[in-house]
């Protein structure tokens, strides 16, 4: 069944964010829903992603005042109602017709952060229009082409976006056998990229999985000093994605990343490597030392990968980041039904994390930390079939 043509959902029926994937696998189309799920080669890291959280266990508090809970947290100068902000990631109308549009306008309602890829369906002034005002990232690649490069990061600052992200572990993507299998070379009839003055290659359509085709417009020379450079043409803070080791952490902070994004591209890119909720907790600790180390303001430290639930969230809190991204959950929710599933799948994770704050006795983001999660061995965690 083809996007925008599916049955509409009874969203009073979604009751965790897991619904919104289960939804979008009966209804989407085979070979899209697979691009969005799948992940690299043997979907180890895929996998790790979600089973790490399970073996970081929450520390409950009790007797305390949580009658009023505060999930607000201040990123770059700009509020979100909740540390769940939208990671970049392309292709949003592969799911539904309203696309980044839609999400962007379900993240304003939710008062929450979108991060807007270059690889959207629709031009990055349209989904900075769609979110009327609220304050939106822009994600950025180095391309082969400096100059369109140039051009995109001077169009995001006309369009009112608040910093750039820039995504650091694309020099490749990773093999993602599903699209070779279902013939996914290139984006289905309809869709292209606007933020590019042509289709010229990401969709020339000569390999056996799309992104192995778009991967070859990206600049695969570059190194630390891109950062300074991208300074040289804009004042936006720098956000930094893609980064697992700490050693790159440091490096990021001393190249003058404003912020770090722990991620592994939702095991889209290195099968094999680490969980990044198991990368958080020394890329934190790397960079908080590189700030004392030169009396530098803190850099806030975020990540994206393996998110469901809110007790995910107050987990990866606890473990130092600031905020976490949602990439998957996002499409699974547009796909369901569009802004409204976005929106909706938004208000559960809040609820859920009003919830674990609560029986953790944390008032406010603040008040989160790591005397709150305990980390044990791996063990078999299965959810009850009751």
């Amino acid at each position: 069944m083809a996007a925008g043509q599916r049955p509409p959902a009874d969203l009073s029926k979604f009751i965790s964010v897991d619904d919104f994937q289960d939804y979008a696998r009966a209804h989407m189309d085979k070979a899209r829903y697979e691009y969005v799920a799948s992940g690299t080669e043997d979907e180890q890291t895929l996998q790790e992603n979600r089973a790490a959280f399970k073996r970081f266990f929450l520390v409950p508090r009790f007797m305390r005042d949580v009658s009023k809970i505060d999930t607000a947290v201040d990123v770059l100068g700009h509020r979100a109602s909740l540390p769940v902000l939208v990671s970049p990631a392309g292709v949003h109308n592969i799911c539904h017709p309203q696309g980044e549009v839609g999400c962007a306008r379900a993240c304003a309602r939710a008062g929450t952060i979108m991060a807007v890829s270059q690889h959207a369906n629709s031009t990055l002034e349209e989904v900075a229009a769609a979110a009327g005002g609220a304050p939106q990232w822009f994600q950025l690649y180095i391309l082969k082409d400096r100059a369109l490069t140039r051009d995109i990061v001077r169009r995001a600052v006309a369009a009112g976006y608040k910093a750039l992200v820039l995504t650091i572990d694309s020099a490749r993507f990773g093999y993602r056998e599903a699209d070779a299998r279902n013939g996914f070379v290139g984006l289905p009839e309809g869709l292209s990229l606007p933020n590019y003055p042509t289709r010229e290659g990401y969709d020339d359509r000569d390999r056996e999985a799309w992104d192995q085709n778009t991967e070859r417009i990206f600049d695969t020379t570059c190194d630390w000093s891109e950062i300074a450079w991208l300074r040289s043409i804009t004042t936006l803070p720098i956000v930094i994605k893609g980064v697992m080791a700490p050693e790159d952490a440091t490096l990021a902070v001393q190249a003058g990343a404003s912020c770090i994004i722990v991620s592994n591209h939702g095991g889209r890119a290195l099968d094999g490597c680490l969980a990044s909720i198991d990368a958080l907790g020394p890329v934190v600790a790397a960079v908080r030392e590189q700030c004392f180390r030169s009396d530098m303001v803190p850099v806030p430290v975020m990540m994206d990968g393996g998110v469901r639930r809110g007790t995910d969230v107050l987990k990866a809190l606890a473990l130092g980041a600031t905020a976490v991204l949602l990439g998957r959950p996002v499409f699974f929710a547009l796909a369901t039904a569009g802004e409204d599933g976005v929106f909706k799948m938004l208000q559960l994770l809040r609820r859920e994390l009003e919830t674990a704050m609560v029986l953790t006795g944390c008032r406010s983001l603040a008040e989160i930390g790591p005397e709150l999660v305990v980390h044990r061995a791996p063990y078999a965690f299965q959810r009850s079939s009751l």
